[in-house]
Order: C-alpha cells, then sequence, then structure tokens
C-alpha cells in the first residue's frame, strides 16, 4: 500500500449502471475490500439495479439515484431536490477515496460532490469527466472492462492475481426453480441496442436444435421478444421474462447447463457463475464487453466492418453482421465447444 492511501476509513464507488457494469465491478470490490478491509465501503447505485447489491457484506451503505428520472425534464423539481440531497450526503459522509468507475459527465459530478480528497478515475473518460479527479489513471481502451477497472485497484496497491464475483446473497433455490425443468438451457435474446440483437426467431429455431429444454429470460418490457423465441422453438422453450427478481435470476442462470445470448447484461452473470456461454456479437468488442474467461465462446463474422460499436449508420443492410450470421453456424459453434468441456 502506497502512503497515499494509508488510513483510508471510508471509499465511494460510483458504478450507477449498466447490469453488466456492475458484474464487471464485483471483481475490484472483492480487491478493494481484501486490502482496506476495515474501510467501510459504499456504492452509488442506479434506482432498479439496486436490488442486485442489496445486503451485501461487503458493502456499508447504497446510494440509491434515480438517474433515468433525471433526463425527464417535467421532473425538474424532483430532480433538482434529489440531487442537492445527493450532494449534501456525500459531503457529510466525509470519503476519504471516491472512485468513479462510470467515467461520464454525471459519475464526475458525483465524485465532485463527494469531497473526497483522493478522487480517482480514467484519464480516458467521456464528456469532461477526468476535469473532477485529483488522480487520473490510464485504463486501456483495447482490454476487458473488468481488468481495466482492476487497473485503479492496482494504483490502490491491491492484489489483483484473484479475479473474484462476491455475489449479494442470494436464495439459491427460489420458488420459480420449481416451475422449471430439472436441466435446461438459458437464453437470452435481449440486448440494449437493436443493433446487437440477433433475430428473436433465430433463437427459436436454435432453441429446437438443442438436446435441452430452454428458458428463456428476459425484462418484462421485453416479454415480445421472449414470445418470438417461444413461439419459433417448436414446443423446446418456455419463457419466464418480468417473472424473477435480479437475484432469483441469478437462481436461474446458476443451474443453467449453459448460456446462449446476445451481448446483455445477464451474460456477464452467467460468465461470473462460470456457466458456458455462447455470446453472439454483432457491431461491438468482445474484447472490451465480452463473456470474461476462457470457457466461454463469442460467435461473431469475420467482417472488416467489424467492430463499428453502432457509431455510424450500418452502410450495410440491417447490419449485415446479425443479418447474415446463421442458425447452423451458431449451433455449430455450441456442439464444437460442448464437445471440449
Amino acid at each position: 500500500m502506497t502512503r497515499l492511501f494509508q488510513n483510508i476509513k471510508k471509499i465511494l464507488i460510483i458504478k450507477p449502471s449498466s447490469l453488466g457494469d456492475i458484474v464487471h465491478s464485483l471483481p475490484f470490490l472483492h480487491a478493494v475490500k481484501k486490502e482496506f478491509p476495515h474501510a467501510d465501503i459504499d456504492w452509488v447505485v442506479a434506482h432498479g439495479l439496486h436490488t442486485f447489491l442489496q445486503d451485501h457484506p461487503m458493502i456499508n451503505r447504497l446510494w440509491v439515484i434515480k438517474k433515468d428520472q433525471w433526463k425527464k425534464l417535467n421532473n425538474y423539481k424532483q430532480t433538482v431536490k434529489e440531487i442537492n440531497d445527493l450532494r449534501k450526503g456525500l459531503k457529510q459522509a466525509r470519503y476519504d477515496v471516491s472512485i468513479d468507475l462510470s467515467g461520464l459527465l454525471r459519475s464526475g459530478v458525483i465524485s465532485y460532490f463527494s469531497k473526497a480528497p483522493i478522487r480517482l478515475g480514467f484519464k480516458e473518460s467521456d464528456e469532461g469527466s477526468p476535469l473532477f479527479y485529483s488522480h487520473k489513471i490510464h485504463g486501456s481502451m483495447e482490454i476487458h472492462a473488468i481488468d481495466r477497472y482492476l487497473e485503479i485497484a492496482r494504483f490502490m496497491g491491491c492484489s489483483t492475481d484473484e479475479i473474484e464475483y462476491p455475489f449479494a446473497p442470494y436464495d439459491k433455490k427460489p420458488q420459480i426453480l420449481s416451475d422449471l425443468p430439472k436441466e435446461y438451457i438459458v437464453m437470452s435474446p435481449s440486448a440494449g441496442k437493436v443493433a446487437n440483437r440477433w433475430h428473436a426467431g433465430r433463437f427459436g429455431e436454435l432453441a429446437s436444435k438443442l438436446s435441452l429444454p430452454v428458458v428463456v429470460i428476459a425484462s418484462g418490457a421485453e416479454k415480445d421478444v421472449a414470445n418470438e423465441v417461444v413461439e419459433n422453438s417448436q414446443g423446446s422453450a418456455i419463457s419466464i421474462a418480468g417473472k424473477t427478481t435480479l437475484k432469483e435470476l441469478v437462481a436461474v442462470i446458476a443451474r443453467a447447463a449453459f448460456f446462449v445470448c446476445n451481448d446483455t447484461g445477464p451474460m456477464h452473470i452467467a460468465a461470473a457463475l462460470k456457466v458456458p456461454v455462447f455470446a453472439i456479437f454483432g457491431p461491438a468488442n468482445p474484447i472490451r464487453t465480452g463473456p470474461y474467461g476462457d470457457i466461454h465462446t463469442v460467435i461473431q463474422k469475420e467482417f472488416d466492418c467489424i467492430p463499428c460499436y453502432c457509431k455510424k449508420p450500418c452502410t450495410h443492410f440491417q447490419f449485415r453482421c446479425m443479418e447474415e450470421l446463421s442458425v447452423r453456424e451458431v449451433l455449430k459453434s455450441v456442439h464444437t465447444k460442448l464437445d471440449e468441456l
């Protein structure tokens, strides 16, 4: 431990969202708590995702923010009040260190609100957030997000030899498991961006060709996507879209034989639980955000334009990288990997 981090008693982690990013941050939490076992660690998290971290033994307090509501102009009075209350609360908490893992203007301002004398973040961060840091750490954009976050842990003097995912406690046998087959595969056909979605109908066709029944997961808002998978599965799939809490979802994924998905948050839960993942990627970069670990498989077309990150309108018809990926190719990748395991 360097002299800079001696006598650290209170640490603030700023990582409000998304679900996958929060899972990526768990090895960072583990490393920091191991190095500073007597320090209180608090976490700024978005409302809705806070349930994933509730009752975590390594986290002293969750600061829950309604960041999606902050974007709505007709809610500005409540937003101003909430931001002001957060500012006052963070200042009164008297943090020694704040760590911004998000690297956005909003998270940079929250770091500033903490008034921590040591405010850490990546010097490559966006939207001017490095202006609010006392120390700027280089985090390569050509490595996985988990390894990038651990660059800050190393700067703090933490050992990063072990990659551990300390999940908050969850019921490993929730009621919903009694409604599922004894053995099953989990599919997650949704994704935050339309460009990252392989056709739901193709997920259904794939399900019809697999050796085990398929459980389809999705949020309540994406029931239609899950239902399309089921409708095309020839009776091989069932949907539990919108029927689980985040912690119940962890239990469902933990029991899966393997996991087939787009680039989406639950993929990272499966990877952390060491459930073999078959991740279908289009314009995104799996080096940065793919499933972490050697047992997982990324299925992606080899086109010169990949990765484009969807930053420009696709010059090909409806994202060629997804459009031209066939069920046969995905099925072959699944069978090849399973033969190796």
